[in-house]
């Protein structure tokens, strides 16, 4: 039933159908990218160096005679699965810490609270590139820096949602009918976390996608020949003016995606808190 209500929500609003069906079709261009890829994103051919889009290569191909359409497919792999990653991982961190925190409150809270605030003093991007600096380049590295970046501020979000649950009725009765605190977390508060949880987790992908592409533009992300769009602008940014389709598509598939995970996470948000709308 919940479902079909969101359907039918989803129908009325132009925009956020598009961007639905956008991120529909990219997540299943890249688990199934061995399927649509029309060539090896490998495949070095010195016969077809830097060829226009054609009937062959519908997005050309770059300074190594690789398929744009199939290195710009794998690279939605790579960087949607790095991003989902990261961004389960932070939520969990920031779940874990912010409910903590706002449920037991005192000192704990002051040291969280503490904690996120110097977190959040450094700018995002200039921690995850120190992180991605200290550890070994690689998929692991990019996921652990960009989760230790972005927890912070799920936990802030968190807190504040706990804070006014701890004081419901239904929690005190808890309270007084002898439940332990485990119990009133996991039965009681986190449950109602569930929508704060799926609306940032949609809203911070479109950012998690944005900062791969970042890290992999400055060589600290997935190191090549595998294919990430950051990594592809960035290799052919030298050919903008000759062969600018080589920078031209990648950055085209970065900021559609980006652009369709927020615009479906604020439709989320709407959907999920009416308060919210507008």
């Amino acid at each position: 039933m919940e479902w079909r209500r969101l359907w039918t929500r989803l129908k009325k609003e132009p925009l956020a159908l598009t961007s639905a069906v956008v991120i529909v079709l990219i997540v299943v261009a890249a688990v199934g990218a061995p399927l649509v890829a029309p060539f090896d994103p490998l495949g070095i051919n010195l016969d077809a160096l830097r060829l226009p889009p054609d009937g062959a290569h519908l997005l050309g191909t770059d300074s190594k005679g690789r398929d744009v359409l199939s290195r710009v497919i794998y690279g939605g792999r790579a960087s949607l699965g790095i991003a989902l990653v990261a961004a389960g991982v932070s939520v969990v961190i920031g779940l874990a810490f912010g409910t903590i925190a706002g449920y037991f409150g005192g000192k704990i809270d002051m040291a969280v609270v503490a904690l996120v605030d110097l977190l959040l003093s450094f700018p995002s991007l200039l921690l995850a590139v120190g992180i991605t600096v200290v550890l070994p380049a690689g998929a692991f590295s990019v996921v652990l820096a960009l989760a230790l970046v972005g927890w912070g501020g799920f936990a802030r979000l968190v807190r504040g949602v706990v804070l006014s649950i701890r004081e419901q009725a239904y929690v005190e009765a808890a309270r007084s009918i002898g439940c332990s605190s485990a119990r009133i977390l996991i039965r009681h508060i986190l449950p109602n976390c569930g929508a704060l949880i799926v609306v940032v987790t949609s809203i911070r992908i479109g950012g998690f996608i944005m900062s791969e592409a970042a890290l992999s533009f400055l060589g600290l992300g997935i190191q090549p020949p595998i294919p990430t769009w950051g990594s592809m602008i960035s290799l052919n940014r030298a050919y903008i003016l000759s062969a600018p389709w080589m920078v031209l598509f990648p950055g085209l598939a970065l900021f559609v995606t980006v652009m369709a995970f927020n615009i479906f996470g604020d439709f989320l948000r709407d959907y999920l808190d009416p308060r919210m709308k507008g």
